[in-house]
C-alpha cells in the first residue's frame, strides 16, 4: 500500500511539471497593434497669419482712336505686406498603401477636398501710371481659394501634405494719388479689382491627443493671379485717363490653424 501511495505522488509530480511546461511554451498571443488617430471625416479651422505680395505692373497707354496700346513708363514690381485671418473647412478620407516602414512612414496616406476665406491687410504703395513721381496705397482686403490636398502620415498622428487649387483675391483699388515733392494730389485713381488665378501648397497637422479631434495645421501657400488691365480714371469725371497697367498679383502666405474634426467611425488601426 505504503508503495502505490509513493507512486501515485511520483506521477502526480511528474504531471504537473510537464503541464507547467506546456503552459510556459503557450504563451498568449501578442495584442493588436494599437488603435491610432482618425484622419477620415470633415473639419473645420479658424486661421490667422502673415503674407507678402508682388504686384508686377506693365504701363501702357491705350490711344482711344485706334486702340492701340503704346507703352508709358518702365514695369514695376509694387511689393506689399501685412496679416491674414479667417478659416475655411474641408473632409479628408485616409486610406492605407503598402506596409508600414521606411519612406512612407506608417504606409497610410490621407486624401482630402477644402476651402478656406481669409480676411487680408496686405498693403503696399504703388505709383501712378499718368505720373511716377505720385503714388498712392492698395491693398489685397481679401482672399479665398477652392482644391485639395494629398498627403502621407510620418507617424500616426503627424500628417504632411500637399495642396493646390483655385483661388480669387480683391485688391482694393488705390486712394488719390499724391506726391510728398510739393503735397500735390493728382485726382486720379485706379478702381479695385477681383483677380483669379491658381494656388500651391504645403503643409503640416498635428493631432497632440490633448484635446479630442483638435489638431494645430501650419501651410504655407503661393498664389498666383491671371494678368489684367487696370485704368487710371479721373476722380472728378469717372473717366479713364487711357493710363492702364497690366498687373498680375502673386501672393505668399504662411497661416497657422486650429482645427476641429468630425471624425467618422471610430480610430484607424493599421494593417502592416
Amino acid at each position: 500500500m505504503r508503495k502505490l501511495v509513493l507512486a501515485l505522488a511520483a506521477t502526480a509530480a511528474l504531471t504537473g511539471q510537464a503541464f507547467a511546461a506546456d503552459m510556459a511554451v503557450k504563451a498568449p498571443p501578442p495584442p493588436p497593434p494599437a488603435p491610432v488617430a482618425n484622419w477620415t471625416g470633415c473639419y473645420i479651422a479658424g486661421s490667422v497669419g502673415y503674407g507678402l505680395y508682388d504686384n508686377e505692373t506693365n504701363s501702357r497707354f491705350r490711344d482711344p482712336v485706334t486702340g492701340t496700346d503704346f507703352v508709358a513708363g518702365a514695369n514695376v514690381n509694387v511689393a506689399g505686406k501685412g496679416w491674414l485671418a479667417g478659416g475655411g473647412g474641408g473632409c479628408d478620407y485616409q486610406f492605407g498603401l503598402g506596409g508600414g516602414g521606411g519612406f512612407f512612414g506608417t504606409g497610410q496616406f490621407v486624401i482630402g477636398v477644402l476651402a478656406d476665406y481669409y480676411w487680408s491687410d496686405m498693403r503696399g504703395d504703388r505709383p501712378s501710371i499718368v505720373s511716377p513721381f505720385f503714388s498712392a496705397q492698395e491693398k489685397v482686403n481679401s482672399q479665398w481659394a477652392v482644391g485639395g490636398r494629398i498627403g502621407w502620415l510620418v507617424n500616426p498622428n503627424t500628417l504632411t501634405y500637399f495642396s493646390g487649387g483655385y483661388t480669387e483675391a480683391h485688391l482694393t483699388g488705390t486712394g488719390n494719388f499724391f506726391t510728398p515733392i510739393n503735397n500735390t494730389f493728382l485726382g486720379t485713381v485706379i478702381p479695385g479689382r477681383t483677380v483669379q488665378g491658381w494656388f500651391l501648397g504645403g503643409g503640416v497637422e498635428y493631432q497632440s491627443g490633448w484635446i479630442p479631434n483638435l489638431t494645430w495645421k501650419t501651410e504655407y501657400r503661393v498664389s498666383e493671379y491671371n494678368r489684367t488691365d487696370r485704368f487710371e480714371n479721373v476722380i472728378a469725371t469717372g473717366l479713364s485717363t487711357n493710363f492702364f497697367s497690366s498687373d498680375r498679383l502673386i501672393t505668399q502666405t504662411v497661416m497657422t490653424s486650429l482645427v476641429y474634426r468630425f471624425n467618422w467611425g471610430g480610430p484607424v488601426i493599421p494593417r502592416y
